[in-house]
């Protein structure tokens, strides 16, 4: 982020603009702020954000902090009820500013969402932004960054706003532990280390001002066989797609007055949840691993994490030992209260309906009542007279592996890796909790009826054919900019940007992009949805597997609607393109190079609606694949082409507001069929196949790229691998170890036979 101010300095003197602010013209006294355009919106926020563990060290928002005084200007929120109650909260004291915001905790959840609140509220994007300043320089930083990115995520005049990536503004929580003591160690030296020390970190410095540290040069920590796919659930892409999910979706979002109950906000998440599984199942298929077991509460958690993950007060996030107790004397109310709200949802889905305690029934007969039993499940809809918060099944059972002596005071509060949103995936655990989750949506599914011939045909349209490029994944480096992990010092301080920037190498999975081709007769010109899948043909164990027996694990990556002419059609779809992804998440840096103009105040003129919508919550294009295997995996690819078809909505759901929110997933913005049709109930394969549908067989290759770099001149007869669990992936790890190691390796590698 250190080029903001310097891009932002340049700007403003080349439009005669004589502070160093990018918006000076309109602090408190001078022109509002209502009238910005959405790029300049968009630097404002971002310098709210900048080293957010610090005080800011922009003189305007100090200005706006010290001049706006929010009981004073009450009358410029819609609601004065919501101010009077934030008042109130922090008159009596909040969380601290050096602690960790916790998102699942339920105090600090309790106070953001009254931070929320107030910005949400706030009237125009003038009193939103000095709301801001205001609480920038007073709350603690995660619950500000929390709250201010739910804001811009549902306020109507933030749309457009890309907010830089959780992993910039926040680094602690996607970064191993011994990146950011590096970082800092670097930091203490000013990058005068000993040169062989940096060797063996595996540390380069370029000019004095550019810091490299290689991630895979760290300590490989290895628990379980969960541990070989770290590089798939430690993703900081693939973390920050379901942090964004959250944000998109906040279980804590009930009341209508956030209009969010008039969207398929329930079906959306419970089905990206699904999806998340079915591509987790995927990574695990590629190395041979069966799928995930449901977690017993009375039996002992085989699978043990270790985070490695260093939260910026010093703390580590706790390590949970292989065959962990679950149920202690401190959980057991937990477990009491979870075992209530199974039995709850497991009796309405049998009888059809819950009844309120005010005398209301929430109906769960019908197909589109998945919405229902969605929000019920991850949030969203009220039963008691709360936000719902106690009831959310997930934070229920995440509670069951808190580890409650972490917590020293009503504030403090040692979070694992469960507890965060940016860093659940990560845990082995996690993905057992979601099986349970969905398996109850499973069973909802399994009392609606199949779906009937007529349901899945498309009369008059046939697939004639599917065909791919070759499908190729590979590890690629990509660098990962901390500088924000780096306190500033007080020169730094002064002159708004820091002197060093701190990058964190690592390798990553990707995929060469591809295209698909679909080949298609009609015999009318008709709109149509045209969805792809791709899933396993083989189990673990190499059995071919039914149509049923991997329903579960079809994982959609694209659905669009296409006008079919008369005659053959051939669709072409880029992976590129495909609906609801997103590609590299450029540097701050970079997004200011391509939404700035270098010549005065001018803007370039950008897609600013596709911005918003492939920044936020799109799944990573490059990891639509899994990995697959060198000699190539065998697995299927399936598309159905079926008409454009309406009705099957809630009452109360609007597709407009979702269309003007652009959260239009999946295919609910155009097509009123069940999300994960026609693979979300149980198949009759007695009449399943139709023509307007199709199973392709396709291939998934990993190119190995280390031993492509390497020159065909040396010698590596003598050259052997690291053994450790992530090495099969690294192939430049080759070291020459003498024949005596050799010898004395077999030596051991015999006795342990």
């Amino acid at each position: 982020m250190k080029v903001l101010v310097l891009v932002s300095a340049f700007v403003l003197a080349s439009a005669n603009v004589v502070k160093d602010d990018i918006y000076a013209s309109t602090v408190i006294g001078r022109e509002s702020m209502v009238n910005m355009d959405i790029k300049t919106k968009e630097l404002c926020i971002m310098k709210l954000l900048n080293h957010i563990l610090q005080p800011t060290m922009y003189d305007d928002i100090r200005e706006i902090a010290r001049e706006w005084i929010i009981e004073e200007n009450q009358d410029k929120y819609l609601k004065t009820e919501v101010v009077r109650q934030f008042i109130d909260t922090f008159k009596m004291g909040m969380l601290p500013r050096g602690e960790v915001f916790v998102h699942s905790n339920h105090l600090h959840i309790d106070q953001a969402i009254k931070v929320f609140r107030i910005l949400y509220f706030a009237k125009d994007f003038d009193v939103f932004m000095r709301t801001c300043c205001w609480l920038r320089e007073r709350i603690n930083g995660g619950m500000f960054v929390y709250a201010l990115t739910a804001a811009v995520f549902h306020r109507s005049d933030c749309r457009g706003i890309v907010l830089p990536a959780p992993y910039e503004i926040y680094p602690y929580l996607f970064v191993d532990s011994n990146i950011i003591q590096k970082a800092l160690m670097m930091k203490m030296t000013r990058a005068a280390s000993d040169p062989v020390i940096m060797d063996y970190y595996g540390i380069k410095v370029n000019d004095k001002n550019l810091v490299v540290i290689d991630w895979r040069k760290g300590v490989r920590h290895t628990l379980s066989e969960n541990d070989r796919i770290g590089y798939f659930t430690e993703d900081v892409d693939l973390n920050t797609y379901m942090y964004y999910l959250h944000m998109s979706y906040p279980f804590w979002m009930t009341d209508d007055l956030y209009n969010l109950n008039k969207e398929r906000r329930g079906e959306i998440l419970s089905y990206a949840n699904m999806q998340l599984l079915a591509r987790y199942r995927l990574e695990r298929l590629t190395h041979e691993m069966c799928d995930i077991k449901t977690i017993m509460w009375h039996e002992p958690l085989k699978t043990g994490y270790w985070p490695k993950i260093l939260l910026h007060n010093g703390e580590h996030m706790p390590v949970r030992s292989n065959n962990m107790v679950l149920l202690t004397d401190k959980n057991v109310k937990v477990k009491r209260m979870l075992d209530d709200v199974e039995r709850m949802l497991r009796d309405g889905i049998m009888t059809g309906k819950i009844e309120r305690r005010d005398g209301t029934v929430i109906s769960l007969r019908k197909p589109e009542d998945v919405e229902n039993l969605a929000r019920l499940l991850l949030g969203g809809m009220r039963l008691l007279n709360d936000d719902a918060k106690t009831l959310h099944m997930m934070n229920l059972m995440r509670k069951m592996l808190t580890y409650n002596v972490y917590n020293t005071d009503k504030y403090t509060y040692i979070p694992t890796a469960l507890d965060m949103y940016t860093t659940c995936l990560r845990d082995p655990v996690f993905w057992q909790l979601m099986k349970r989750v969905t398996d109850t949506i499973h069973m909802f599914k399994k009392m609606l009826p199949m779906y009937t011939r007529d349901e899945l045909d498309f009369p008059g349209v046939k697939i004639d054919k599917i065909s791919t490029d070759k499908l190729v994944t590979f590890m690629d480096e990509y660098d990962m900019d901390i500088t924000n992990a780096v306190y500033l010092d007080e020169t730094e301080m002064k002159k708004k940007r820091s002197d060093m920037t701190f990058v964190a190498r690592t390798r990553r999975l990707n995929h060469h992009p591809f295209k698909v081709a679909i080949d298609v007769t009609s015999d009318k010109s008709v709109d149509s949805v045209v969805r792809i899948f791709i899933g396993p043909k083989y189990d673990c164990m190499g059995r071919l597997m039914s149509v049923n027996d991997k329903r579960h694990d079809m994982v959609e990556i694209d659905t669009f609607t296409y006008k079919l002419e008369t005659g053959k059609n051939t669709i072409v779809r880029n992976s590129l393109e495909m609906h609801g992804i997103i590609e590299q998440r450029p540097w701050t840096r970079r997004i200011l190079d391509q939404t700035l103009g270098m010549s005065g105040t001018t803007l370039k003129n950008v897609d600013v609606e596709s911005w918003w919508y492939k920044t936020r919550t799109g799944f990573p294009h490059r990891l639509l694949l899994p990995l697959g295997r060198i000699g190539g995996m065998p697995m299927q690819m399936y598309a159905i082409v079926t008409p454009v078809k309406t009705g099957m909505l809630l009452p109360t759901i609007d597709m407009s507001i979702m269309r003007d929110r652009k959260m239009c997933r999946f295919s609910v913005c155009f097509d009123t069929m069940p999300l994960g049709f026609p693979f979300d109930r149980r198949i009759d394969t007695s009449y399943f196949f139709t023509k307007n549908m199709k199973f392709h067989d396709i291939t998934i290759y990993r190119k190995d790229m280390d031993m492509a770099n390497i020159s065909k001149d040396i010698d590596l007869s003598d050259m052997v691998l690291k053994q450790d669990d992530l090495t099969y992936l690294h192939r430049d790890k080759l070291v020459r170890w003498s024949y005596r190691d050799l010898m004395m390796t077999s030596a051991d590698n015999m006795m342990r036979m």
